[in-house]
């Protein structure tokens, strides 16, 4: 029955082991997949483009960003909500690398800890011995600091453009400047600052105390079973053993064992209450029912609300009102991102009209040549040299009478490569008759690519783009 106990008492800290090692995995795999050339996800300011999903958009289509930013924030804020600081201790990379330094390095590999469940005893570095452990820690960190570091990287730069510019540093100093400097701040953040980061640094600690409510789940004491260890004042009552606490409350089944206080990352009491140390890494949950397990007993620690466990009102709540206000946020935002990211172009195209508004030609008595001339700025997107071309949509009743005088062919477009192009649209024929002022016509310019524009199996590549032709007034035409 003991065994059976302590088994089930370190399921969160396993559980918590797998996930990281979940995670990890899903990082450092994630950027090397492809799909047509597209990464899942892939930020990249060298290139200008955005990869989501492993569809490729460019810089001109950042308009997504901002529904990925919107996903990012209202899914932490809404998990916050139901669970606290749980992406705190599940999540975080500040957290995996303290575990994978403290639990896996320190105590497992090289023993300079001696147990993972005490984090608040450090080790003695005045013997020879740990000074030597100690250098050998910082070393494989440093290495797995790097790694981290890069895999971070991968996101921005894509692995395959990532060695290839390492290969060649000195043409690529601030990408290592960036690898150089993130992974000494890693070394530093893990070794020297600690759980001080999640405490002092990080301000999601004082965004979640305004997230929380009375239905929020998280590791939480329980002082009716237990007996109160801290005043109102959060000053500790004499606690030292459990006849102390017994005194004040002959009911009281905490032992003053303080297993949880010792196992803490974060170096708090968990008895003391709600506080913005606590990140719900639920090893303090994990201590307290190995001890009470051993006593026959439930745990006194739980993994529950203030509704639940401190005020006794009933059941937890966890999809209450507000949680689903963030699930439909949630699938509001996602629906949309969907929608618009089905809009995306294959070309891109801005057209930008020259400062003078038109130029004439008189190619016969009583018959004049009227041109407009535009700046086309055209990108080829796809991962082939493509011929592409235009076409002028004018209003209803002028069809065919504004032609492309300029460029007279299809022209090639190479992948990835702004292409500017001058064009000109003309007519010769008298589109309006005004003695007052010149006529601004609203025109469509469709813009595709040759032998696309008909395609069934593939997208069809083409662009619509609304401009302005401007015809002269009629005095200027005699």
């Amino acid at each position: 029955m003991e065994n059976q106990n302590i088994k089930e008492t370190s399921s969160w800290r396993i559980k918590r082991y797998y996930f990281y090692a979940f995670v990890t995995v899903i990082a450092l795999v994630l950027p090397w997949i492809q799909v047509n050339g597209n990464h899942f996800f892939l930020l990249s300011f060298d290139k200008l483009q955005l990869h989501l999903a492993f569809v490729k958009f460019d810089m001109q289509e950042m308009y997504l960003m901002p529904f990925v930013l919107m996903l990012l924030f209202l899914g932490i804020f809404g998990i916050t909500v139901m669970g606290g600081r749980v992406f705190c201790g599940w999540a975080c990379p500040q957290t995996i690398f303290r575990v994978i330094y403290r639990d896996l390095i320190e105590t497992k590999i090289l023993g300079l800890r001696k147990r993972i469940k005490n984090k608040q005893q450090e080790p003695d570095m005045t013997k020879p011995e740990n000074k030597v452990k100690k250098l050998i820690a910082v070393i494989i960190w440093t290495v797995l600091g790097f790694i981290a570091t890069a895999n971070f990287l991968w996101y921005f730069v894509p692995p395959e453009d990532f060695f290839a510019y390492l290969a060649n540093p000195s043409e690529h100093m601030t990408l290592v400047g960036i690898l150089v400097v993130v992974t000494l701040f890693l070394l530093y953040s893990v070794v020297k600052i600690k759980e001080d980061w999640c405490v002092y640094v990080c301000p999601y600690s004082r965004i979640q105390s305004v997230l929380y409510d009375e239905h929020t789940v998280m590791a939480i004491y329980d002082p009716h079973r237990g007996g109160i260890i801290y005043d109102e004042n959060k000053d500790k009552l004499p606690s030292k053993t459990q006849s102390e606490i017994q005194d004040r409350e002959p009911t009281a089944e905490c032992t003053a064992c303080e297993s949880c206080v010792t196992v803490c990352p974060t170096h708090i009491d968990i008895r003391k209450g709600l506080q913005l140390e606590c990140i719900n890494c639920l090893e303090c949950v994990d201590a307290c029912t190995t001890v009470m397990g051993k006593l026959g007993k439930e745990s006194l620690v739980r993994w529950s609300s203030d509704y639940e466990v401190i005020d006794q009102k009933g059941k937890t709540k966890l999809f209450r009102t507000k949680i689903i206000a963030y699930i439909v946020l949630l699938l509001v935002v996602m629906v949309a991102l969907g929608i618009m990211s089905t809009k995306k172009e294959h070309m891109l195209l801005n057209v930008n009209k020259e400062n003078r508004l038109y130029s004439i030609h008189k190619v016969a008595d009583e018959k004049f040549k009227v041109d407009n001339a535009y700046e086309f700025l055209l990108q080829n997107t796809q991962r082939e040299n493509m011929k592409f071309f235009f076409e002028i949509i004018p209003p209803k009743g002028m069809e065919g009478k504004i032609v492309i005088d300029k460029p007279t062919k299809p022209f090639t477009v190479v992948p990835g490569v702004k292409k500017k192009k001058i064009v000109v649209f003309t007519t010769t024929e008298k589109l309006v008759d005004s003695d007052r002022h010149d006529t601004v016509i609203p025109i469509t310019i469709r813009a595709y690519a040759v032998g696309h524009d008909k395609a069934d199996s593939e997208p069809k590549i083409e662009v619509f783009r609304n401009s302005t032709f401007t015809y002269p007034r009629s005095d200027m035409l005699k």
